[in-house]
């Protein structure tokens, strides 16, 4: 009969023992544990400090007992193994309780000693108020701390994935945090403008984020610790979780001899066999192969620690199998966003001396969690790597929902040899609540074949920052804004020139071909098709912002958010006397929807009075930021509860004008610098089709939301969207009730331009805007009318089309072509639809 001795329990250990006994039910199987607990869910031990998960049993995977009775091993706990002498086959163990020491041979032997966290020499780091979080006892320390001094404040040293975890838990528990971290991101795996989406994310959520500082001392003050970091700032705080990293327990293995790497980790052939055939070694202790990458690295993740201890047991049971390396397939979740990565990053690459674009592509995509139109879609962001064979070399992902199911399928695909093509092959489960028809891998599949077939190219962030700050390269180059004229009023990207992409074909002369032009929209779809056209139409040099001004502006959040002035104002405004404070809920709705109904709520209060808005477009708080410093508002507070922005805005008391959306370069063609009080904006609704009138109130609504006098005309067919639904009795000549017959009364019966189907295009359309929460026609008309738009019909084209004044919606006025003109040379935008 054989025997195998296991040093270690948790991931490797005990998932080797109940293997080994499943194989052989022979065999005498020993695990030493030098702790209390053989089997836990290490994993889990942050979301029990947040009270995520209530029950500390829920943590106990396996007990002692359970191990010898499910499986007969014989589990020894508070048992240290002190010395391994390969040689002999024996192993001395001491036994922690007693203090008495004796000897253990074995046939062979599983190292599962895992990894523990760092504690660097710093003065004052082992003080009674600095924890760190590893096991069940350290847990333990810290609910104890907690629950009797009742500590209001902590910082989290170190923003990997445990710290993170903790500083959301600790935060959920109502601590105020912060949180430091001597590289100039958070979560390692990603790569730095991934990471910048939790950066943003964190700071919403009230965490003091500081980067790119190290801690130099602790020091006990009182009923605190504080901490003085590196760059001469100090911070006092309740509590300090240290997580700055973890190192292999391979003492053991070096004094017996195994041979092990540059940072501890014991060396294994692809039977996970140590220099000694019969010492096998799993988990965090072990270098391994990255798969992509064929280099020796530490991956310490529990799936791999998982399946090599399976590998290890079934080895010893006869078997040749093969360790054949880790993707290193992570996710972590950073308060209401996940984020998630497989494989190898950019900084790796770039480390390695690849050169992109020639030894390896990126594209970032920006996609939804499921079908858009079905309720509680979220925006996913994902970063896919790859090289000019389509292999794909690496993927992160960052977002509210689905994050994880994705990275899964695109490390499946690595796995399994696959390449870009085969991501935009897979044949994947849809239904809107679950995903789309074209579900973000495959997405991330076709936009990889459009970028091998040469069919678009990108520019990242930090590319086109570099070419901002550089004057000859932003000479070589135009910044081209494709999004319509309401979202210009919110944002844009500095220094761009403005073309909507409906536009684009008859405006391509005020484009320079000889220049690098960089189209962006929103999210990257309608850039895409600009670029098209325009590669398509002799332009050379075109790149596309990957990820379009959604992506731009988290990059940077902190141009786009007034963080200190808001806790100035707030502070300010503490020591005065409490004004009413109203509610607004705008949740579900899209854009412009919530600016307006914020617009139309401040437009009854009183000065000085304050309005909490929630939402749930993450992009709320950055465009009623700049909604605000173009109204004269002042935006108070804005913070994240969940999956809502939650926003305060007082009325008045700012200056109108002043703020980062004044600041954002060209405007539209008709006036590139236009006075100051040239605000206006006019539309002629000449056609009478659902889809261009709606984009013509949408338009409206949006500028009125900001605070600007809008004056729409509607001429000849346009005309038909005012009149009333219910048939009024007028006497007409023939040829008038000839018109009368032929043209659609009012909103109810305008008809699509384009894939009408004999109205079941017009039924699909209105459907899918009530599934969106988009208001229907009539309700973007009422809401226009309440903000002040003028609603002018024309007197000539009424007169032609017979159309009399009683057969028009109440509200609308009668005028002609020269009092449009007047209100037109008070506009900075005209437009014509």
């Amino acid at each position: 009969m054989s025997k195998t001795v296991i040093i270690g329990g948790v991931a490797g250990g005990a998932t080797a023992a109940a293997r080994l006994r499943r194989r052989d039910e022979s065999m005498e199987i020993v695990m030493l544990e030098k702790g209390e607990y053989i089997s836990f869910a290490n994993c889990g031990l942050p979301y029990y400090i947040g009270d995520v998960i209530h029950s500390r049993e829920s943590l106990l995977l396996q007990t002692p007992e359970g191990m010898k009775k499910k499986f007969n091993i014989d589990v020894r706990i508070c048992q240290e193994a002190a010395a391994v002498r390969p040689e002999e086959n024996i192993v001395t163990v001491r036994n922690l309780k007693t203090g008495e020491t004796y000897e253990e041979n074995y046939d062979n032997l599983i190292i599962a000693t895992g990894s523990s966290p760092l504690k660097p020499g710093i003065p004052g780091i082992d003080g009674s108020r600095i924890f760190t979080i590893w096991n069940i006892a350290d847990t333990d320390r810290i609910k104890e701390f907690m629950e009797k001094e009742k500590p209001e404040s902590a910082a989290v040293i170190g923003g990997g994935f445990i710290g993170l975890e903790m500083a959301e838990n600790l935060h959920r528990a109502g601590l105020s945090l912060s949180v430091i971290e001597m590289q100039k991101q958070v979560m390692a795996p990603l790569d730095y403008e991934m990471a910048r989406l939790l950066h943003e994310n964190m700071e919403m959520n009230g965490v003091e984020l500081i980067l790119e500082d190290g801690v130099k001392q602790f020091c006990q003050k009182e009923n605190q610790v504080e901490l003085l970091l590196a760059s001469g700032k100090t911070i006092r705080t309740d509590m300090v979780i240290l997580s700055i990293g973890v190192r292999p327990n391979s003492r053991l293995a070096s004094e017996a001899g195994l041979t092990l790497n540059a940072r501890g980790g014991i060396l294994v052939n692809e039977f996970l066999q140590t220099s000694v055939p019969n010492i096998y070694a799993a988990g965090d202790v072990i270098e391994v192969e990255q798969l992509v990458s064929g280099e020796r690295t530490m991956i310490p993740l529990a799936g791999p620690a998982n399946k090599q201890a399976r590998i290890c047991a079934d080895n010893i049971a006869g078997d040749r199998k093969r360790y054949e390396g880790s993707l290193g397939t992570s996710a972590a979740q950073c308060f209401d966003l996940t984020a998630a990565a497989v494989g190898l990053n950019e900084k790796t690459l770039l480390a390695s001396g690849r050169i992109k674009g020639r030894d390896y592509h990126t594209i970032l995509i920006q996609q939804k969690s499921h079908a858009g139109y079905y309720p509680g879609a979220y925006p996913l962001t994902l970063k896919l790597l790859f090289d000019p064979d389509s292999r794909i070399l690496g993927a992160q992902i960052v977002g509210q929902e689905g994050v994880d199911k994705r990275i899964d399928t695109i490390a499946s695909v690595m796995r399994l040899s696959g390449t870009t093509d085969d991501l935009a092959k897979l044949e994947l489960a849809y239904a809107p609540p679950f995903s789309s028809a074209k579900d973000p891998v495959n997405m991330a599949g076709f936009t990889a074949e459009n970028v091998q077939k040469g069919l678009v190219s990108f520019l990242g962030v930090q590319e086109l920052e570099s070419i901002q700050a550089d004057e000859k390269k932003r000479d070589d180059c135009q910044i081209l804004d494709v999004t319509e004229a309401a979202e210009r009023l919110v944002f844009a990207v500095p220094g761009s020139v403005h073309i909507p992409l409906g536009e684009l074909r008859e405006r391509m002369e005020e484009l320079d071909p000889g220049k690098l032009i960089i189209p962006y929209c929103s999210v990257g779809v309608r850039s895409y098709n600009a670029a098209r056209i325009l590669m398509q139409s002799g332009f050379k040099r075109v790149k596309v912002l990957e990820g379009g001004t959604t992506f731009y502006k988290s990059y940077h959040y902190k141009n786009y958010r007034m963080a200190e002035a808001m806790e100035k104002t707030m502070r300010e405004r503490n020591d005065k006397q409490e004004k009413r404070v109203l509610e607004l809920d705008c949740s579900g709705l899209q854009c412009p929807g919530p600016i307006m109904k914020v617009n139309e709520t401040l437009r009854d209060m009183e000065e000085g009075e304050r309005l909490c808005v929630a939402a749930t477009d993450l992009g709320f708080a950055r465009d009623i930021s700049a909604w605000c410093s173009r109204t004269g508002n002042t935006m108070a507070a804005s913070e994240k509860d969940g999956k809502q922005i939650r926003v305060t805005i007082e009325k008045g008391n700012g200056e109108k004008g002043s703020g980062k959306a004044a600041e954002t370069g060209c405007s539209v063609r008709e006036d590139r610098n236009p006075p100051a009080e040239q605000e206006g904006k006019t539309i002629i609704v000449f056609d009478g089709d659902l889809d261009k009138v709606l984009a013509a109130f949408i338009i409206a609504n949006g500028a009125a939301a900001m605070g600007r006098p809008v004056t729409m005309f509607f001429t000849f067919w346009g005309l038909n969207a005012l009149r009333r639904p219910d048939k009024v009795k007028v006497k007409k000549p023939f040829l008038d009730r000839m018109f009368d017959m032929m043209m659609p009364r009012g909103t109810g019966k305008l008809k699509l331009s384009n894939m009408n189907m004999g109205g079941m295009g017009t039924r699909l359309m209105k459907k899918v805007m009530r599934d969106k929460n988009v208001s229907s026609l009539e309700e973007l008309m009422k809401q226009a009318m309440a903000q002040g738009v003028r609603l002018v019909a024309c007197t000539m084209s009424m007169d032609v089309m017979g159309i009399t004044r009683e057969e028009l919606i109440d509200g609308v006025e009668l005028a002609g072509v020269a009092s449009y003109l007047g209100d037109a040379e008070l506009s900075n935008v005209n437009l014509f639809v």
